[in-house]
């Protein structure tokens, strides 16, 4: 594996994250809804991470005013437990601070303990639960926030690696 670029999501790249979205998710967000994020959806940025032109994982968030929400984050199954996960989020961290984002808030599978323990390491705490949230499983969310986006940065300087966005 070569150094990743961690970039901005273009219309380009939407095919081969659908195939990471179809691979991670039961119930995969649809082509149209990728598209609509990136060409029409104002609120949303997304990112990419990227090995020789390969996209290997993406993340995205919608932005309202000092709050961030982060919608979605894949990683493909070959290049897991390598930090790109932390890596995107982090890139989407310093987007949402660019844009004058305080705070970030997401949701995760109850007991997906993988992705808490990568959340948690980014200083995301718990606040609530969404009871019975995942149509496909009915498996409860977890609502987790970080109220400091700026101290994540801090402590994580320097961790996303060759970026562009």
């Amino acid at each position: 594996m070569s150094e990743l670029v961690y970039r901005s999501m273009t219309l380009p790249d939407i095919e081969q994250v659908y195939e990471i979205e179809c691979s991670c998710f039961s119930q995969p967000w649809s082509v149209e809804s990728l598209i609509g994020e990136v060409i029409r959806n104002d609120a949303a940025s997304y990112v990419v991470a990227e090995d020789n032109g390969k996209i290997v994982g993406y993340a995205g968030m919608w932005q309202m005013f000092d709050e961030a929400h982060m919608t979605n984050i894949a990683v493909a199954a070959e290049y897991r437990c390598r930090g790109i996960a932390t890596n995107l989020i982090l890139c989407l961290m310093q987007t949402a601070k660019k844009n004058g984002g305080k705070r970030m808030t997401l949701e995760v599978r109850e007991f997906n303990h993988k992705a808490q323990r990568v959340y948690s390491a980014l200083g995301f705490r718990y606040a609530g639960t969404r009871r019975k949230y995942y149509s496909d499983t009915g498996e409860n969310a977890l609502i987790l926030w970080n109220d400091s986006i700026d101290n994540t940065l801090r402590a994580h300087a320097g961790g996303s690696g060759s970026e562009s966005v």
